[in-house]
C-alpha cells in the first residue's frame, strides 16, 4: 500500500508546484504544511498574518514554517490588483470593485485569485471549510477546465486485494460532488477520473461504466443513460480505454468480464470505475472502505482548470500531507 503513496510523493518532489493553503492557523493544516516543506514536497504558500503564523508554528513545535512563502491579504501589494481581477471576472455578477476589496480578505479567494494569476498552482482547504465554501471561489475565479462543465470527485483506493485493478489500486468516481449526472456531465465525469487516474497514481487507465446491467441484460433508462454516456465519453476522449454498461463483477472478475462482455478489452481488467451517480459511488467506496479494510484517499476534485481539492473537516496530519502530493501531481498534469 505505501508504495503508490511513495511514487506519488516522489513524482511531486520532481517537479515542485507551488500549493496554497489558506487555513494556516488551523493546526492540523500548518502541521502538514511543516512536514511538507521539511520533505520537500511542495512550496507551500500560507495566507494570513506573518507573525500569527509564526507565533503559532513555534507553540506547537514546528520547525520549517519559515520557509514558506506568507502573504497577508491586509498588506499585501498585490491586494489591489487581486481586487480588480475579481471584479473583471465577476463584473456580469454585479461585482464592483469595493465588494471585491472585501472578498479578497477572504482566505479562499484569495488563495484562488493567486492561481488565477499565475502566482501559484493549487489549493487545499476544508479542514475548517464546508465543500460550498471551497468549491465556489474556485468555480468563479479559477472556473472548469475547457470542455467541462461539472465537477466531480474522485477517489483513489488501495485495498489489499492485489488481484483487482493495478495490483490492487483502483480509482472511483464521482463519489462527492454531483448527485445525478445526465449522460454528458457522466460522460466527463468518466473522462476527468481516468486524467485523474493517470496523473495522481500513475496508471493506465481502463474505465469501466458501471450499471446494474451489462451490455443490455436489463433495460431500463438509468442503463440508458451509462450506455449513452459511454458514446458520449468515447467522442470527447477517442484514445481512452472505456467500456460499458457493465456490471461491477464483470469490471472487475476477469472469469465474469469474459462471459458477460466477451471481447471487451476493459471487462474483467479495470482500474478506474464510474459510478452512474454520486449515491451509488459514495456508498460504494465506503463499503470498500470498511468491509475490504482499503485505504481511501480523497475525494480528488476534478474538472477545475487548476486543482483547488476540499479536506474533510475530520482529515488528520496525513491526510492533508497526501493531498499536497496529489494537488501537485494534478497541477503538473494540468500544466501539460
Amino acid at each position: 500500500m505505501a508504495n503508490i503513496i511513495e511514487q506519488l510523493c516522489a513524482r511531486a518532489k520532481a517537479d515542485k508546484q507551488r500549493i496554497v493553503l489558506p487555513e494556516s492557523l488551523e493546526e492540523r493544516t500548518i502541521t502538514a504544511a511543516d512536514m511538507a516543506l521539511r520533505d520537500e514536497l511542495a512550496d507551500i504558500i500560507l495566507i494570513g498574518n506573518r507573525e500569527e503564523i509564526l507565533a503559532y508554528a513555534q507553540k506547537l513545535g514546528l520547525q520549517h514554517i519559515e520557509k514558506a512563502t506568507i502573504i497577508d491579504p491586509a498588506t499585501s501589494e498585490k491586494t489591489e490588483e487581486y481586487a480588480q481581477l475579481l471584479t473583471e471576472l465577476r463584473a456580469k455578477k454585479g461585482m464592483t470593485i469595493e465588494k471585491a476589496r472585501q472578498q479578497v480578505l477572504d482566505p479562499l479567494y484569495f488563495g484562488c485569485l493567486i492561481i488565477k494569476s499565475g502566482d501559484a498552482d493549487g489549493q487545499i482547504s476544508g479542514a475548517l471549510s464546508t465543500t460550498g465554501d471551497t468549491l465556489r471561489p474556485a468555480l468563479q475565479i479559477i472556473k472548469c477546465a475547457p470542455g467541462i462543465t461539472c465537477v466531480s470527485g474522485a477517489m483513489l483506493l488501495i485495498t489489499p486485494a492485489h488481484e483487482y485493478g493495478d495490483d490492487g489500486v483502483l480509482v472511483m468516481g464521482d463519489v462527492a460532488v454531483t448527485p445525478m449526472p445526465d449522460a454528458n456531465q457522466l460522460a466527463q465525469i468518466a473522462v476527468c477520473t481516468a486524467q485523474t487516474a493517470q496523473a495522481v497514481a500513475g496508471l493506465d487507465p481502463r474505465v469501466a461504466m458501471l450499471s446494474f446491467s451489462t451490455k443490455g441484460s436489463a433495460k431500463h433508462e438509468v442503463c440508458d443513460k451509462v450506455i449513452e454516456a459511454t458514446r458520449l465519453a468515447q467522442e470527447m476522449a477517442p484514445e481512452l480505454k472505456i467500456d460499458g454498461e457493465m456490471q461491477a463483477d464483470a469490471a472487475l472478475v476477469e472469469k465474469v468480464g469474459q462471459k458477460k462482455c466477451p471481447g471487451s478489452p476493459i471487462a474483467g481488467h479495470a482500474n478506474v470505475l464510474i459510478a452512474p451517480c454520486l449515491e451509488v459511488g459514495n456508498i460504494g467506496y465506503k463499503l470498500v472502505e470498511r468491509l475490504a479494510h482499503a485505504e481511501a484517499i480523497g475525494p480528488i476534485l476534478q474538472g477545475i482548470a487548476r486543482p483547488v481539492n476540499d479536506l474533510s473537516r475530520g482529515c488528520c496530519v496525513d491526510d492533508i500531507y497526501k493531498m499536497v502530493a496529489i494537488t501537485a501531481c494534478q497541477a503538473q498534469a494540468a500544466k501539460k
